[in-house]
């Protein structure tokens, strides 16, 4: 079964445009087709909203989150960890590296910390157990590091794409901003991936891998330009993911 988790998060971003995500938020789940749909309340503190989430996560079936600022993939991406351990490989499509700690962040803001609180360095009511560790993780798109990043980025050895384990699960983590020319964003960036580069890079890794959960987030609605554009490319996103167990399970009986 496929479920849409719709976390309208707002309180981890302190762009002028955050309190837009909550509709982003609607219109993302709404794009979703033929699924299940579950909305998460998110009054309250961070670490309110995540238990929240973590109590709304299906058990089974294929999960698609849409927020909402990054920090709402902390519980889903911990979920995943939790099941599949060792084998799970994160992909981060993002323009930021998400990667400060409380005492490196510029702005204090959740959505610039969630990656490193995954990996046991944040907020210690947002630390989850197990940590993800630096070398199941891989960037892509990313082009815009404060200095503490990249410096934790380069000890850490977190690299891009090519670094995918062959055998790993993956968990594909979506910030729009990844995304070049996109205005409806709360940090917009130059020089991004085109619709096409995303789509055909989120395929490449469904043919090779299976995919275990897709976060898609950062939607802020200011241009018709892109609302009409995600239209188009929220649904393949999903479908390329969504399919990739069942292209897998036909790839290993093909090869025995």
């Amino acid at each position: 079964m496929l479920t849409v988790v719709e976390i309208p998060q707002w309180q981890g971003s302190t762009s002028p445009t955050a309190p837009r995500l909550i509709e982003g938020a609607s219109r993302l789940a709404a794009m979703v087709p033929d699924a299940r749909h579950i909305r998460v309340d998110t009054s309250g503190t961070l670490a309110e909203i995540a238990d929240r989430v973590r109590r709304a996560l299906p058990q089974d079936g294929f999960v698609v989150t849409a927020g909402g600022d990054c920090g709402v993939e902390l519980e889903p991406v911990a979920a995943a960890l939790r099941r599949y351990g060792d084998r799970l490989n994160l992909v981060w499509f993002d323009a930021h590296g998400d990667m400060n700690t409380p005492a490196t962040s510029p702005s204090g803001a959740f959505h610039g910390m969630v990656l490193r609180t995954l990996q046991g360095e944040g907020p210690s009511d947002l630390v989850r157990s197990p940590r993800l560790r630096p070398d199941q993780i891989a960037l892509a798109g990313t082009r815009s590091l404060d200095p503490a990043e990249a410096d934790y980025i380069r000890r850490a050895g977190i690299g891009g794409l090519s670094t995918v384990d062959e055998d790993a699960v993956l968990y594909i983590h979506v910030d729009l901003d990844v995304l070049d020319g996109i205005t409806s964003v709360g940090y917009p960036e130059p020089d991004g991936l085109s619709e096409a580069e995303l789509t055909e890079a989120i395929a490449a890794l469904a043919s090779r891998h299976e995919i275990v959960g897709l976060g898609i987030t950062e939607y802020a609605p200011a241009a018709p330009k892109d609302e009409e554009m995600l239209q188009h490319l929220v649904p393949e996103l999903v479908r390329l993911c969504s399919a990739s167990r069942p292209w897998q399970i036909e790839r290993r009986a093909a090869d025995t």
